[in-house]
Formats: structure tokens, sequence, C-alpha cells
């Protein structure tokens, strides 16, 4: 028998477990809720490539997600965002993206095309009079595809440009000044020279287009039609909810923070925050036209030929390829703390992010591999 003051209070407390277990379960994330549709084989056999990938790298932490059938279906953290605080990552943990960025900001350009208010062939200083005139004219088409002759980083341990330290609130126009004055290095349309400084004038030539700066297009234009709600520049100073540390190894195989980093001067080329989550759904929009339309991806996806007649597969902010059959378009990135990967099948409606916390490493081969659970290695090379 349960006596009435008893009673009372079991029923205080049985509404009070409730609302916590309600409140608690509103707080668990949604992307919990996608797992199932992804097959328990499948998802084993992801989880053993991620186990091996970490095990022979010793990287801190992984984030992976998955889209399969157009569709973003899985993602999880492996290991730690933080190994000071024992915090672990999850499909949530903000990494840098490197180059990534250029996926990003060649989606955004190609939108102001799409809406014919960027001419990808003419001079780039139609939308960014503060680059000046060079020996040649240069176009927003070859410097998306790496054929502009601006060069790289200038390279060696007392780089100021790789290991910038100073924070800018103006990251165009610093990151112009780096590099506007510099010679070329060839004649524009004959070589590739990869040039992540070459997207700073992407992000000039976003801005001139759209009337807005670079970073609020981004949010407005790209990230918010996507569903992507946190992804955000990689500010030092701001207080960002579930970013990770970051991480090298030294040549004895010790894990370490990495060396320090203000990319503020590079945002277009790499210098944005996202999730696993975030970049899953990024992908699920380009699959499904929500943000450009298909004759405009497939503009975007086809590579610029080099008049110097040598191989470049490199199209518009992205990397196009063949995987045993299977066509993708992807990219990489790798910075301080942070090695990155992400690939796109769109003729199997397939994609794979994986982001870590570690630099100087290669998520590409654990990316395919995961590419290869979900489609398989035989594939149609059309891109479509």
């Amino acid at each position: 028998m349960i006596f009435p003051q008893k009673a009372a209070g079991w029923c205080l407390a049985t509404a009070g477990l409730i609302l916590f277990v309600l409140f608690y379960a509103a707080l668990v994330p949604a992307a919990h809720a996608q797992a199932p549709q992804l097959s328990p084989e499948k998802r084993s056999a992801i989880e053993a490539a991620v186990a091996k990938f970490m095990a022979s790298t010793h990287v801190p932490g992984v984030s992976v997600a998955v889209v399969e059938h157009g569709t973003y279906e899985w993602a999880d953290g492996f290991g730690f965002a933080d190994l000071e605080n024992n915090s672990p990552a999850s499909e949530h943990t903000l990494y840098r993206l490197g180059s990534i960025s250029k996926s990003l900001s060649a989606t955004g350009a190609m939108e102001l095309w799409e809406q014919g208010k960027l001419d990808l062939d003419a001079p780039v200083q139609k939308y960014c009079p503060a680059f000046p005139q060079k020996p040649w004219p240069i176009t927003t088409r070859q410097t998306m595809g790496h054929l502009a002759g601006i060069r790289h980083y200038k390279g060696g341990p007392d780089d100021l440009e790789i290991n910038n330290t100073r924070h800018f609130d103006d990251p165009i126009q610093a990151g112009l000044d780096f590099f506007k004055n510099d010679p070329l290095l060839s004649q524009p349309g004959t070589q590739f020279h990869y040039s992540t400084q070459g997207y700073t004038l992407v992000g000039c030539v976003i801005e001139g287009a759209s009337g807005a700066k670079y970073v609020d297009y981004m949010q407005k234009n790209v990230f918010e039609p996507a569903g992507m709600e946190h992804t955000l520049v990689d500010n030092r100073f701001r207080i960002i909810p579930y970013r990770t540390r970051f991480y090298s190894k030294t040549d004895s195989g010790t894990v370490e923070n990495a060396d320090f980093l203000d990319s503020s001067y590079k945002i277009p080329g790499g210098g944005w925050l996202s999730s696993a989550g975030d970049m899953a759904k990024f992908e699920v929009a380009i699959l499904s036209d929500k943000l450009i339309k298909r004759s405009t991806r497939d503009l975007m996806w086809t590579p610029l030929k080099p008049t110097d007649g040598k191989k470049d597969d490199y199209a518009l902010g992205w990397a196009t390829g063949d995987d045993d059959g299977i066509a993708t378009a992807a990219h990489s990135g790798g910075q301080q703390g942070t090695s990155t990967f992400f690939v796109l099948a769109p003729q199997q409606g397939a994609g794979v992010v994986v982001l870590t916390n570690m630099d100087d490493l290669n998520p590409r081969e654990v990316g395919i591999e995961i590419l290869k659970v979900l489609v398989g290695t035989s594939g149609n090379t059309s891109r479509k």
C-alpha cells in the first residue's frame, strides 16, 4: 500500500524524472536519428576503416559523415576533439576545413555567374579594382582553376603567410596585400599553379559582383540555403562551441599542439570551420541542385586545360577524378592542426566527409575507402 503522503511525493518525483528525460531527449542531436538509415554492414565497414586510419596515424580525433542516395544518412565522431579535457569528437565537432574552403567559395561564385552578376571571363579588376593590372589580363575562371599565374605561399620555415599570427578585421583587403604586387609565375592560362592566395582574389570578386562582404554573402547564399547552421569563420578571438583543438605529431611520433595560426587573411581559400554534419548537408545541396543548377554544376566541374598541354583534372574549385570507375568531384585540405577530405560521386548520389584535428595526414585514402563501401568499386565515369 502507498500512503497518500508517499504517493504524492512519488508522483512528484516521477513527474520530475519524466520532465528530465524529455528535456534530455530534446538535447540529443537529431543527426543520431539518421543512423539507422545506413545499413549495419556498411556502418561496421566504415567504422573499421576509420579505426585502421586512426591506428596508423595516431590522430586524436576524426569526424565522418556519409551521403547515400542523395541523403545525409549518418555521421559520427571518433577519438577526441580535446585531449587535455578528454572531450570526445562528434559529428558536431568543428574542424578547420583548410582548402575545402575553395569548393565553398567556388559554389558561391557560380551562383553569381548563374544570376548574370559575374562574368567569369572578364578581367578580375571589373569586380576587384584593388587588384592591380598585370602584364596580361586575368579572369575569374582562370583564378578559380589555378591558371592565373598567382603564386601560392612563399614557403620556408619563416614564411609569415603560412604561419601568420596577425588578425585582420578586413580579411579580403589584408589578404590581397600579401601578394597583389608580386609578379605572376606565368602568363594566365598557360600553366597550373595551385594558389590559396588566388582564392582571396576570388573572394574580392564575389564582393564586387554581389555588393556584399564575402563572409556575409557566403552565409546568406551558400550556408543558410544548405542548412549549414554551424559553419563559420575560424576566428581565434571568438568563443566557438564544439571547436576542436589542433594537433601535430613530432618526428618521434609524439602528439603535441599544432603551431599557432590566424587564418583571417585567407578565408576564401582556407579559413572556414565546419562539421562533418554540415559538410554532408553541403554535399546534399550540391547533389540536389539546391544551390546551383545542374548545368552550372557541370561547368564548375569541367577541368580547365592549360596551354602547356600538361594533364590537369582541377576544375573550378574542385578536383575531378576517377576512382576505380567512380567519377568523383572532391577536395582535400591541410593546415596547422587539420587534414580534411570530402568527395562526391554524383552519379551514385553518394558522398563522404572526413575531418581530422591533426596536420600532415592523408584522409583521402580512408575517404575513398568509405566511398567504395557506399557504392562499390565499379561505376560509370560520366559525371551527371
